[in-house]
């Protein structure tokens, strides 16, 4: 919506970025706003526990709540706190845009209140704008498919999206904190793919800390080329089967960390496997 040019206000920074598909997205920097927001602490359910209660499924159907925020209206009082500026004038949303601290929360909240009852009886899992449907029939119309939550499912079996990896081993050593951190928190959402990954970051995360002096060394070097080669060689995780008995290992070695893994021996592609657990 369009306001007076003779108003002062306060505005966001806005600009437009290229989606995946090639269109573009309005996109808004609300980081001051969010400064002054109180967080609201609704739980977000972890992507771990949606894959677990795929492990029975045989009919998968996931859909997106398209352009999910936008759904959402602003209360009038609470619009002026959304103004961004742009050559035809200033603007301001009407709808929630992306970006704000607490959208994510009150989706998921609103998400979880409309299908309460299919939740509960253990029929669906909302994660904030994905909304995911299994069964182990044809009960419930379901439809196949190869993706969910930015994982690739196989059978019984979870994979690393080897599509999303591929930008990221394009890119050269870090040179700057900011991306250390960025390559740091994607490799760590496959963590659970990676063998020893909390010893194998350990002296990039060290560089991470403050009042440490940002050099890259050859130890941080081979360290980064390292969890790089892992991320296009992980190995499958296989979805737990609860009526099959568990294998727990445990390393305490190791002087710079406490690590454990849950082993399964089950039957993939005809053959009896044993694999980690997701």
């Amino acid at each position: 919506m369009k306001i007076g040019h003779n108003e002062r206000v306060e505005v966001n920074t806005h600009f437009l970025i290229t989606w995946h598909d090639g269109n573009t997205r309005l996109c808004g920097d609300f980081r001051a706003l969010n400064n002054y927001n109180k967080g609201d602490r609704y739980p977000i359910p972890r992507i771990c526990h949606t894959i677990e209660k795929l492990a029975k499924a045989k009919y998968i159907t996931k859909r997106d709540c398209m352009k999910g925020s936008h759904q959402n209206g602003v209360k009038p009082n609470s619009m002026k706190f959304l103004r961004f500026i742009c050559h035809m004038g200033i603007y301001q949303y009407t709808r929630m845009p992306f970006g704000t601290k607490n959208a994510p929360a009150h989706f998921q909240r609103m998400m979880d209140t409309i299908f309460e009852e299919e939740i509960l009886e253990d029929r669906m899992v909302v994660y904030i704008y994905e909304i995911i449907v299994y069964s182990e029939t044809l009960e419930y119309h379901v439809q196949y498919i190869d993706r969910v939550l930015r994982h690739k499912v196989s059978g019984i079996s979870l994979a690393i999206d080897q599509n999303k990896v591929a930008a990221v081993l394009q890119k050269p050593v870090p040179r700057k904190i900011k991306e250390l951190k960025s390559f740091l928190g994607f490799s760590s959402y496959y963590r659970n793919h990676i063998k020893q990954f909390a010893h194998k970051t350990s002296s990039l995360c060290k560089l991470c800390s403050k009042d440490v002096v940002f050099e890259i060394t050859k130890e941080r070097r081979d360290a980064y080329e390292r969890v790089k080669h892992e991320l296009t060689n992980a190995p499958f995780l296989i979805l737990p089967d609860f009526e099959l008995p568990f294998k727990l290992y445990i390393d305490a070695v190791c002087s710079e960390g406490l690590g454990a893994s849950l082993h399964q021996r089950q039957i993939v592609e005809g053959e009896p496997r044993e694999g980690v657990m997701c």
